[in-house]
């Protein structure tokens, strides 16, 4: 599809009405975000909506996992999983673990894969969320990933929030339609 105009995003909706959105796309792309862990991976998943599908439809043991999502590390513990909730600031709005312990944490950390949600998506402003202390957050492990995902629906495309947490170029995305400017862009799998 076509969408060239950029959006400009200052706040988010909360988890819940987030959650609802796109579903069916979000469920997909988990679903194919989950296929690429194996059983010796160390893995980070990052709060957000479309991360949570990833631990809903998480059905592998042996691999260890730190998340700053809260309903994601008892979703992930339930099932009988070695989950790390990290420390930290607790944002209800969002279910996540943020602030300054929670990026001291994952400093110790040396993670295989990581899974990250994003507000935006822009080759130019990278990929970025209204909160500086969700993007700490997200950028503190990003760094400490070897491989990154983005897993996102298209809605993200083309659109940017207040801070940058990673440039473009620095994570795969994961998503389920990719706008025709994109396609020349390498990183990309549209699930």
């Amino acid at each position: 599809y076509k969408r060239q105009e950029l959006e400009f995003l200052t706040s988010e909706d909360d988890v819940d009405t987030n959650y609802e959105k796109n579903v069916a796309e979000k469920k997909a792309i988990a679903e194919y975000a989950a296929s690429t862990i194996q059983n010796d991976d160390f893995i980070y998943i990052d709060a957000g909506t479309t991360t949570k599908y990833i631990a809903d439809n998480f059905n592998m043991n042996g691999v260890r996992i730190v998340t700053n999502g809260i309903e994601h590390a008892r979703i992930l513990a339930s099932k009988g999983n070695e989950v790390v909730l990290v420390g930290g600031n607790v944002k209800i709005s969002t279910d996540a673990i943020v602030g300054t312990l929670a990026v001291n944490t994952l400093d110790k950390y040396h993670f295989t894969k990581g899974f990250f949600g994003t507000n935006g998506i822009s080759p130019k402003a990278g990929y970025t969320t209204p909160d500086i202390n969700e993007a700490l957050v997200k950028k503190a492990a990003m760094q400490k990933c070897s491989k990154s995902f983005i897993v996102c629906d298209s809605s993200k495309f083309n659109t940017i929030s207040a801070v940058t947490f990673a440039s473009f170029r620095e994570a795969t995305i994961v998503t389920n339609l990719c706008p025709a400017e994109f396609s020349k862009y390498k990183n990309i799998i549209v699930y």
